[in-house]
């Protein structure tokens, strides 16, 4: 078990995290959950429980019916911080999928010619190649960084099934969709907006694989940056609602995050804390620091979190009121 998540034998810790959008579907369906802003587009999308559970479900539909994934698939997802990042990683967990998330920007500076290579790590801990294993798995990129993803042989030539994601504001499709890629705006209409999970999946079912902590490498292992720390849907649960209530976060709270979905720390502040506290997330993108106390005000911010000089002494979110 990992250690973040302790030994917990509260009600309910035993529980996955597809159970805590369920139980934020009954309490609070219409509230917003998740916000998403990307500065550098002007975008601004808004999800209540009950939209972002429509295309969770649609999601892990696609997952399934289109994708054939089934309890312990793995999908390796290059994506930024963003709302369907959310979706994608909720939809997995919904369906048993093991998700690993890669870090966009190094295949990005790959690409630039900046000298990133395998196994490379920008500055959020994200790593650049997933962990290795002869099976086959699901892969999913932004379109900002699919071309170099699919240049990347190793990677790319592991995956059963790639998906792209346009990232589109208003759900357009894929500007150029590569031959053999699914393009996700498009496939995922067609699916239904209720999921029947399968009987396998459990709390127990590994969820997220994401870098290890530092020192956490295995005797022999000095130096691999790629090692992974692999998380149940269980253990995930008790280590957001270790953090909810470590940052003391409820409903009434509106966190502001910028930080990506790559790291363990980034999937909790940014997903799973909320979900669990019954709080809003606030995801941004592309930060412009010039919008940022219009935004703390419009958008009732209470709590940040990972943005620059604005964290607690202890680096966790910071609360402002």
């Amino acid at each position: 078990m990992s250690a973040h998540a302790g030994n917990d034998a509260r009600p309910g810790s035993g529980e996955g995290p597809a159970g805590l959008l369920r139980r934020r579907l009954a309490d609070d369906p219409s509230g917003p959950l998740v916000t998403f802003y990307d500065d550098a587009r002007g975008e601004r999308v808004e999800l209540s429980a009950r939209t972002f559970e429509n295309w969770v479900a649609k999601t892990a539909n696609l997952l399934v019916d289109d994708l054939a994934a089934e309890p312990g698939t793995r999908a390796v997802l290059v994506l930024p911080p963003h709302w369907q990042t959310a979706v994608w990683l909720t939809a997995c967990w919904t369906a048993g999928v093991l998700a690993e998330p890669l870090d966009p920007e190094a295949f990005r500076a790959r690409g630039a010619g900046n000298g990133g290579g395998a196994g490379d790590r920008d500055g959020a801990g994200g790593a650049a190649e997933p962990a290795a294993g002869d099976e086959p798995y699901i892969l999913v990129a932004a379109q900002e960084v699919l071309e170099e993803v699919l240049g990347d042989e190793e990677l790319a030539g592991g995956a059963e099934e790639v998906v792209g994601l346009s990232l589109h504001a208003l759900g357009g499709p894929l500007a150029d969709c590569p031959p053999g890629v699914v393009d996700y705006a498009v496939e995922v209409r067609a699916h239904g907006d209720r999921f029947v999970p399968d009987p396998q999946v459990t709390p127990d079912t590994p969820a997220l694989r994401v870098p290890a902590a530092p020192g956490a490498a295995e005797a022999g292992g000095a130096g691999e940056s790629v090692i992974k720390d692999t998380l149940t849907g269980a253990e995930l649960v008790a280590a957001g609602r270790e953090a909810a209530e470590r940052w003391g976060l409820d409903a009434r709270d509106r966190l502001l995050v910028d930080m990506p979905f790559t790291t363990l720390d980034g999937v909790l502040t940014g997903l799973l804390a909320p979900l669990i506290s019954g709080a809003s997330v606030i995801i941004q993108r592309n930060f412009d620091k010039d919008t940022l106390d219009r935004r703390l005000t419009m958008e009732h911010v209470t709590v940040v979190a990972g943005l620059p000089g604005w964290n607690a002494e202890s680096g966790h979110p910071r609360r402002l009121t």
